[in-house]
């Protein structure tokens, strides 16, 4: 590789680096703009609330996702691909502000989210919030990213519909998880159950990872790409139990793991921390074999 390549490609990426931690400040300053009844740097700094941490942080790991998604790919040059890198960076920094605002509606609607991490600092919600901000980024990463003949009017409607269907499929496993938990998930989760919000952190991050495979790639038409992603959560439903069974009998031998997560007085932070592991585990190896 001759020297003026080298340079060139460094170049490139330097710009590259930039347009991302702009995009990346421009997504700290929109969750501000959408959370207006807080302050970021009271909670961070002045009241020191572990929960929002959490809940902030996942923020920032989807932000980083979903800038990802904008920035990977083939290049067309230097001018199309900053051009590109901001509009589907700002696309994805609306996307994934809104699914938190959706989510907290839709997944955990039994109780306020801000009222449990802002005022009560309940440390499961903060994770669980965490982790829907995680998997937003993870299904906004495969609804953007692919190429598509249409341009970019096309390629940003398609983003947004398939971004859509992800959400609906989040919320149908969230029911689906519901339904094979001998506990009630909402109830454990605000009276501060951590090791709850840990597992069922764990479930929405790996369904999400299934979601994006299935999203990932270039448009090859809408009943193809829905039918992917749909036969991935159908692989994610049949996951959820065969994985909670594992656990039970493999990953935590001669306990069960109800027993470890509610019912003891201490709840079993560790025992969660393998859930949600055989979770998104099981949904990476599910990835890698496909």
């Amino acid at each position: 590789m001759e020297l003026s390549e080298v340079s060139s490609i460094l170049y490139n990426g330097v710009i590259y680096i930039a347009v991302g931690f702009v995009i990346f400040l421009i997504g700290k300053i929109v969750y501000q703009l959408f959370n207006r009844g807080f302050s970021v740097k009271d909670e961070l700094v002045e009241k020191d609330n572990l929960a929002f941490a959490f809940a902030h942080v996942g923020y920032f790991i989807g932000l980083l996702i979903v800038i990802g998604a904008a920035i990977i790919g083939p290049s067309d040059g230097l001018v199309y691909d900053v051009i590109d890198i901001s509009i589907y960076g700002i696309l994805g920094i609306v996307l994934l502000n809104i699914s938190i605002l959706i989510n907290d509606k839709v997944i955990l609607r039994k109780f306020s989210i801000k009222k449990e991490i802002i005022t009560d600092r309940n440390l499961g919600t903060g994770i669980i919030e965490g982790a829907v901000a995680i998997a937003s980024g993870l299904i906004i990463f495969g609804a953007v990213t692919g190429e598509t003949e249409y341009g970019w009017g096309f390629s940003i409607l398609s983003a947004v519909v398939f971004w859509a269907a992800g959400l609906v499929a989040m919320f149908i496993i969230s029911l689906v998880y519901q339904a094979i938990t001998p506990y009630d998930v909402h109830d454990h989760i605000e009276k501060d159950n951590v090791a709850v919000g840990i597992g069922f952190a764990g479930v929405l991050i790996a369904v999400a990872n299934l979601i994006r495979y299935g999203l990932y790639g270039d448009f090859e038409g809408w009943g193809y790409t829905f039918a992917e992603a749909g036969f991935e959560l159908l692989l994610g439903i049949i996951l959820l139990p065969v994985m909670r069974f594992i656990t039970d009998k493999i990953l935590l031998p001669g306990q069960k793991l109800t027993d470890e997560i509610i019912n003891q007085e201490k709840p079993n932070i560790g025992a969660a921390l393998i859930e949600a592991f055989a979770y998104i585990g099981g949904s990476v190896l599910i990835t890698w074999c496909l």
